[in-house]
């Protein structure tokens, strides 16, 4: 019989996050730390919003691109957080999540043999994606002594002829790195003058801790070069509802739409009719879950720093990115037997690219009273390891 499958899809590898999670549901009083999802519940008024639509029996086909309401109130969050302009109808869709729109913005973008940038570390779906849509992924390197930042200079070297889209993922998934202003000017610069075109990953952008986040596609000149990736998993908590949106230049959008007309129809009626009123009524919740979060990232630097572990500051997101180098083992070692004797579960920094070896990824969309016993169990097992140096 023929191979029924596709050498593409046979040949990437999964996702390295899902290892350790699958040991962790069979093991007894262990606490894992590398879910990327808020522990928060949906704020009320949004799940009730949500039952109030199905009550209604709103549980029709909206618009491929999505509930009309919807797209005008995306648009009016774009613009007074972050003084983004979108015209509702023509340059905003609404997704099955963020990661939907970061898929159907490479297919609709690349040709085949298109070069894609790829800083890394970084969320484990830009290569696949890339990958899939036909394009050569160039990866970047990012390093821990510019605190995981993309520079000009790292980005001017991976460019050739063949570069076509430059994925921007900030804040970023797994090392809770940011980009000012300033830095964002000076990668725009090199993406206006190299005539490219930017992914930008901002589905963090409501949990930063050092100022208001910063959209590159406000920067002058790079509107009409952006598709901004958003949605309302991180920022309200909202992981099953399964909803994100994309914005960005009409000719862009209006492909990004028929692919997902195709592809999916259109996304989850009652989840856009529940974002709608996360949109309008939830800035204070959210702004709640920002203040928890920040508190916890505080906990863990200050209890990582009485350990002596590494590890550089993160602005945003809800992940802290420690560096165990000086132990002597590779982030799976480290994390497998951090898992099997202490039952504290980690992601390896290799699960977001090479070389995130020699870090571990940690969570800390959990309570503090998690953590704190989660950082005991850390404490015991680095004290044993140092014993054995």
């Amino acid at each position: 019989m023929r191979n029924p499958l596709s050498e593409k899809i046979v040949d990437i590898k999964p996702s390295g996050i899902r290892k350790f999670f699958d040991i962790v549901s069979e093991m007894k009083d262990a606490i894992s730390l590398g879910v990327g999802e808020p522990d928060f519940d949906t704020p009320w008024r949004v799940r009730e919003e949500g039952i109030y639509s199905l009550e209604k029996g709103r549980t029709f086909y909206t618009s491929n691109a999505g509930l009309k309401e919807l797209r005008v109130e995306i648009a009016n969050f774009l613009n007074r957080k972050y003084d983004l302009t979108y015209d509702p109808m023509t340059q905003i869709l609404v997704t099955v999540g963020g990661s939907e729109a970061i898929d159907v913005a490479l297919r609709c973008m690349i040709d085949k043999g298109d070069e894609v940038i790829i800083p890394q570390p970084s969320y484990v779906s830009y290569l696949p994606c890339a990958v899939m849509a036909d394009a050569e992924p160039v990866i970047i390197e990012l390093k821990n002594e510019n605190n995981f930042k993309l520079t000009k200079e790292e980005l001017l070297a991976a460019i050739t002829d063949k570069t076509k889209v430059l994925i921007l993922p900030f804040p970023n998934n797994p090392t809770g790195a940011i980009m000012e202003r300033e830095e964002l000017e000076e990668i725009a610069k090199v993406v206006i003058e190299k005539d490219i075109f930017v992914i930008s990953d901002e589905i963090y952008s409501e949990l930063t801790y050092k100022g208001r986040h910063v959209s590159i596609a406000g920067i002058e000149g790079m509107a009409e070069r952006t598709v901004v990736i958003n949605g309302f998993s991180k920022s309200h908590a909202m992981t099953g509802w399964r909803l994100g949106y994309a914005a960005g230049p009409v000719e862009i959008i209006s492909q990004m739409t028929k692919l997902h007309q195709f592809a999916i129809m259109c996304a989850p009626t009652n989840s856009q009719f529940a974002a709608v009123e996360a949109l309008k009524n939830c800035d204070e919740e959210v702004q709640e879950m920002v203040k928890a979060y920040d508190q916890r990232r505080r906990f863990l630097l200050h209890e990582f720093k009485k350990m002596g572990l590494e590890c550089f500051e993160p602005h945003g997101a809800f992940y802290v990115f420690p560096c165990i180098k000086k132990y002597g083992m590779t982030s799976d070692e480290f994390a497998t037997r951090l898992l099997k004797e202490e039952r504290v579960a980690v992601v390896p920094g290799t699960a977001f690219g090479d070389c995130g070896e020699g870090f571990l990824r940690i969570s800390y969309a959990y309570s503090i009273e998690n953590l704190k016993v989660a950082l005991a169990r850390i404490e015991k097992f680095i004290q044993r390891l140092e014993s054995e140096m």
